[in-house]
Order: C-alpha cells, then sequence, then structure tokens
C-alpha cells in the first residue's frame, strides 16, 4: 500500500520505532538510521527479556525495515544523509527538540534539500513551548495529561494505565499523520512538517470525558466499587465475584433487575443508575459476590448483558477469537531463533500483513543503502575505513 515511500527512520525507545513499524508494515522502505552503538533499544528490555541476547523491546518495534548505522556527528556522516535526504520521502524523528537542529538535520535545514519532504518530530509535549525540553516519557504523559486521575480506585492514589498506552497510541497519530502528509504532497507537490507528541496522544485518549468536562459536565470521584470510569453509569467496571472478576458494562436497569436477587436494587430506579451511581454500584458490587463467575457468565449471555472475562495473557494467548485474527506472528531470527510477537493491527483485504524483514543486526543495510543511492564501492570502502558508517558483520 504504501509501496515506493522511503522513509529515514531516526528512532529509538518505542513510539517513533513503532509509528516507523507501522509504515514499513504496510510497505515503505524504512532505513532505521542508528550511531555505530545501536539505538537504546537494543541494550534494554522490559522484565529483562531477552532471547539468546536480543532484545524483545528491540524485536517488538523494528520489523520490515532495512538498518543503517553511521556517525552523524561527522561532517562525512551528515553529508551521507543529506545525499540521502535528496531522494527520500519522510523523515521520522524522536529526538528531544534541537537535538537535530544540532545535528544540521532540523527541518528547515532539510527542506532546503528536498522540498518535498514530509518531516515528523515525535516529542513528549510538543517541538515548541514551555515544557518543550522536558523529559517526556508515557508515565508522564498520563500524569500530566489528566489520564491517571481517571483510574484506580477511590482510596488508592491516581493509577496510570498498566502499558504504554501513549506511547503506542502517539505511534499510530504520527503514522496517521505522516500518511495524510504524503498524500497531501502528491496533489500540492508541498512538503510539510508534522508534529506528534504525547501530550497530545494522552489528551486524545480522553475524547470522551474531556469534552465533558469541558463543557460542564461534572465527574463524579474515582469510586471503591467494581465502578472503572468517572462518567459512565452504573454498572462499568470489572467486580468481584464468589471465586474471581468479571467485566459488566452499560447495562440496563431492567435487566440487572432480571438476573439479581428481588431486593439488591430495593429504591433504586433506572435515572439512579447515573444520578446515583457511586451507591448504585456499591449495590451492584455486593450483589456481584453472591455467585460464581461461571453462574453470572451462564446468567449474563441468557439475558443478553454484555459482560467479558478477566484475562491473564496466559487465557489471552489461547483465546479463540485472538487465535483467529492470527494476532501474533512468528519471527525465525538467526540469533534470537523462534520469537513470537504482536503483528500488525488490521487486516487488509481479508489478510494480515506478512512478515517481510526481520528487525534489522546494527548497520546491516549501510553498504547496501549507499550503493543503492549511487555511492560507488571505493567510496562505501572508503566511509566503512574512516568509521563513518559501520557494517554488520556476521
Amino acid at each position: 500500500m504504501l509501496e515506493g515511500v522511503k522513509v529515514l527512520s531516526f528512532t529509538h525507545y518505542l513510539q517513533g520505532p513503532s509509528a516507523a513499524q507501522m509504515l514499513a508494515d504496510l510497505g515503505a522502505d524504512v532505513v532505521k538510521i542508528e550511531s555505530p552503538k545501536g539505538a537504546y533499544e537494543r541494550s534494554w528490555s522490559g522484565c529483562d527479556t531477552y532471547v539468546n541476547g536480543v532484545s524483545v523491546f528491540f524485536l517488538l518495534a523494528n520489523r520490515n525495515q532495512r538498518g543503517m548505522a553511521i556517525d552523524l556527528k561527522s561532517e562525512s556522516g551528515r553529508q551521507v544523509i543529506y545525499d540521502l535526504i535528496s531522494q527520500y520521502d519522510v523523515i521520522i524523528e524522536n529526538f528531544k527538540p534541537g537535538v537535530m537542529d544540532r545535528l544540521g538535520l532540523g527541518y528547515e535545514t532539510v527542506k532546503k534539500i528536498n522540498p518535498r519532504i514530509v518531516y515528523c518530530s515525535c516529542t513528549g509535549y510538543g517541538s515548541a513551548g514551555p515544557k518543550a525540553k522536558e523529559p517526556g516519557q508515557d508515565l508522564m504523559a498520563q500524569s500530566i495529561s489528566g489520564l491517571a486521575e481517571l483510574n484506580g480506585p477511590g482510596s488508592h492514589p491516581p493509577m496510570p494505565v498498566g502499558t504504554a498506552i501513549v506511547d503506542q497510541h502517539g505511534a499510530a497519530l504520527a503514522a496517521l499523520g505522516i500518511i495524510a502528509a504524503v498524500f497531501n504532497r502528491e496533489k500540492s507537490g508541498q512538503g510539510h512538517k508534522v508534529d506528534a507528541c504525547l501530550l497530545h496522544s494522552a489528551l486524545d485518549l480522553q475524547i470522551e470525558p474531556l469534552n465533558y468536562f469541558l463543557n460542564g459536565g461534572q465527574l463524579t470521584p474515582r469510586a471503591d466499587t467494581g465502578l472503572s470510569s468517572r462518567f459512565h453509569q452504573s454498572p462499568y467496571g470489572i467486580y468481584e465475584t464468589r471465586d474471581g472478576y468479571i467485566s459488566l458494562s452499560l447495562t440496563p436497569f431492567e435487566r440487572l433487575k432480571a438476573v439479581f436477587s428481588p431486593q439488591a436494587l430495593a429504591g433504586f430506579s433506572a435515572p439512579d443508575q447515573m444520578r446515583q451511581r457511586l451507591d448504585f454500584d456499591a449495590c451492584v458490587a455486593a450483589e456481584m459476590r453472591t455467585k460464581t463467575t461461571a453462574e453470572w457468565t451462564a446468567l449474563f449471555k441468557q439475558e443478553g448483558i454484555w459482560h467479558a472475562p478477566v484475562n491473564e495473557y496466559a487465557q489471552v494467548v489461547e483465546d479463540e477469537q485472538v487465535q483467529f485474527n492470527q494476532a501474533f506472528l512468528t519471527m525465525d531470527h538467526p540469533v534470537a531463533g523462534q520469537v513470537r510477537v504482536l503483528g500488525h493491527p488490521n487486516h487488509y483485504d481479508g489478510k494480515p500483513l506478512p512478515l517481510r524483514r526481520l528487525p534489522p543486526e546494527l548497520g546491516e543495510h549501510s553498504e547496501e543503502v549507499l550503493l543503492e543511492l549511487g555511492y560507488s564501492p571505493e567510496k562505501v570502502a572508503e566511509l566503512l575505513a574512516n568509521n563513518v558508517i559501520t557494517t554488520h558483520q556476521e
């Protein structure tokens, strides 16, 4: 779908690499530019998860790309990048604001070389402004945006979401912005600067409650019952049963009465699901503890009540729908061996996207990219000899 679109990726950590991977999954020719020491994600992995010494954090967000290792602080290295820029369509970077400028690779410099370039900066808080140069990261974005204050029981401190949700949503927004800018460029002939920041990613994730607040909506305090939002009617959340947990969502009053014991909701009516949502939910939570998860599941299915199991990952990977959707793909890595990772999230024409390239070894395609650019073998050998570029050694 994006075949023919050529991307230079100056990215590390998660938001930038994941955005680049989305473009690569869709067919773009993405070249990951790294220093001779390699990107951060090669040497760090959550849960200390390495497969035969290979970081799973690197493997999960760098597939379908080529890799080039180059000294960007050298004049010769910058000249190589300038030559590449003249023939590429997109630059995506997620360094702190000002770093690419200091390297001579900021947008104003780059667009003089290639006025049609689409240049995407992924930042914490934006490319300019009072917080622009402060450290920006998923957890901090959840905190400053109000997202963490939405989560957790009332007796608990504000609780961030337990995964890098802002990073991943920010990656999708960056990829969307790049695709829109490339599409527009094909009509207008003009390049664009795209700014995608974690702060706006976190705000966008709150499109519903934040817009209620902006227009006079009153969010109730976080609850100590199963109620998991500050703006939905009860029940809406994860509820303890006699032997486990089950999620229960947006259930009409009459359906609740059909499955609950006769006195469970005594004194309440349908409007109270929102008007007295905390008190109403306390009664729901008490009733849910009277039966097992299996008993509630049977009743909810019978009455058409929205519910779901609360799975650990061991159950997630065995879920029949997850398996049917082919959510995971397997890579046969030359060092790590067989590695399972999440695949591209969408299907196209009824099929998931295939794996085309393994995540690159450091500098694996340095020579290949330069030879394609028109450099002579002698010039490539000179750059190697002078340590301007490095290449993967088998």
